[in-house]
Parts: C-alpha cells; structure tokens; sequence
C-alpha cells in the first residue's frame, strides 16, 4: 500500500540534525520521538516521512526542541533522483513502525539466511534469533552474491534481506525493533556489536575491545559456521547475564 504525500513534486521531508555532545539524554530523545514519529533512518542523522502538513509540523517540533539544547537541525521537501526510490523509502517506513506498529510476528522454526564467514554482527543477530525470536531457528550459510531466497526463508546481515543494516543500524539493532525487543540488557549489547561492526565508536563502549578480542580467539581456527555461532553464543551468554 503506497503510503500518500501531499506534494508530489517534492514528497517526501527530510530531517537532519548534529547533535551537541551533551546533554546525554538528548541523543536519547530525539531517536525515541523519531521512532514514535514513524521516521526512518535514510543515513546518519537524516531521517524521512511523508510530505505531509501533519510530519512538517512534527518534525518542526523535533527541530525547535533540538536547537533549544544546543543543536543544529534543518529540514527540506525531497524527491529521489538517484540510489534511492519512492519504493526503498515506502519500504524503510513500512519497517519503523508506521505500517506495522505492533512489530513484527515472531517465527516459529524459520530457516535464517546468512552470508558465509560469520562474524560479529552475524555471530550476535544468530544468537539474538535463537534465543529472543525464534527458538526453533535453523541457520544456513551462503556465498551471498548471486543467491536467491527459497520460499520462507529469512536473510539477515546481507544485501536486500529481510532483516540487514538500515541506516546506522547494525542488524542486530534492527533486530531488536523491528521485534520490538525493550531489554536493557539487549540493548547494551546492541550499542556493543554497533561498535565493532560500524567501527564509528557511536556509543563509545568500554566492552567492545575485549568483545572482539574474545570473538577473534574463538572463532580464529573455525571455519564452521555453525561452530562459530554456537561457541559466540556462549560470549553473549555471559553479557546478557552481567548487563
């Protein structure tokens, strides 16, 4: 279902905005209220919803709300002109909660597609699958270039999957929200794997060395996949029990 826009020359708003160092809190809720907003994340801190009077004062809101702290923000009506189409944006809203608010529905002994060479975004995302999401899950490895998808089955962590990077969310962030999973522990985790998979130091989290340096040990002299996954299970055990 296409979502409307009142302006079909520019349809859709974008928000961007550079958040100052301090307060902590700010960084927090400004992507809550993007979040309830229905925004998508197109790339680091550019955030999109339909050209709509409704969204422009929103996001008006957002942008008073964020200079008041001391930030910088600013928003334009767009249209795509390349790498990127109305259909990618309707399909990025449609996974933020827009078109689908009560999140995702949990699978029950799904076959979960990933790319070959698991490592830590992967390692994590099987894990969290496994243990959150799917129980039942079974996991298959493949050279991604070139697969197709058999009927049912779930990619993640690979290019056009069901479940893979979207914006400056790792996958195992987009995990987490698209099945809504509100833990502190999960999401303490999140900020660790973004870290070392983004390599961008968003959150800055002391753990993330010693995490890669225990993921590297375990799975240096591994080359199976399923091998690797079982024994990095065991690492995010013992983060989620001490988070």
């Amino acid at each position: 279902m296409a979502i409307a826009s009142e302006s079909r020359e520019a349809p859709w708003l974008l928000l961007m905005h550079q958040l100052p160092p301090k307060p902590d809190y700010l960084r927090v809720k400004v992507r809550r209220r993007l979040q309830k907003l229905g925004a998508a994340l197109v790339k680091n801190s550019v955030y999109v919803l339909p050209n709509t009077e409704e969204h422009l004062e929103d996001f008006q809101w957002l942008v008073n709300e964020i200079v008041a702290e001391g930030g910088e923000a600013a928003i334009c009506a767009a249209s795509w002109v390349a790498g990127l189409d109305d259909d990618d944006m309707e399909r990025m809203l449609s996974r933020t909660g827009e078109a689908a608010p009560a999140g995702d529905v949990r699978p029950r002994g799904a076959t979960w597609v990933t790319r070959k060479g698991v490592f830590v975004d992967r390692i994590a995302s099987a894990w969290l699958i496994r243990r959150f999401i799917d129980p039942d899950a079974r996991f298959k490895f493949v050279t991604a270039k070139g697969y197709e998808p058999a009927r049912g089955e779930l990619r993640f962590d690979m290019y056009r999957g069901e479940y893979t990077h979207e914006g400056d969310s790792c996958t195992f962030e987009v995990l987490l929200r698209r099945f809504q999973l509100e833990d502190p522990a999960l999401s303490a985790i999140a900020e660790i794997v973004h870290d070392l998979d983004l390599k961008d130091d968003k959150f800055e989290r002391p753990e993330a060395s010693g995490v890669l340096a225990v993921l590297k040990g375990l799975t240096s002299d591994l080359d199976d996949d399923a091998q690797r996954v079982s024994r990095g299970a065991a690492v995010f055990d013992g983060l989620y029990a001490k988070s």
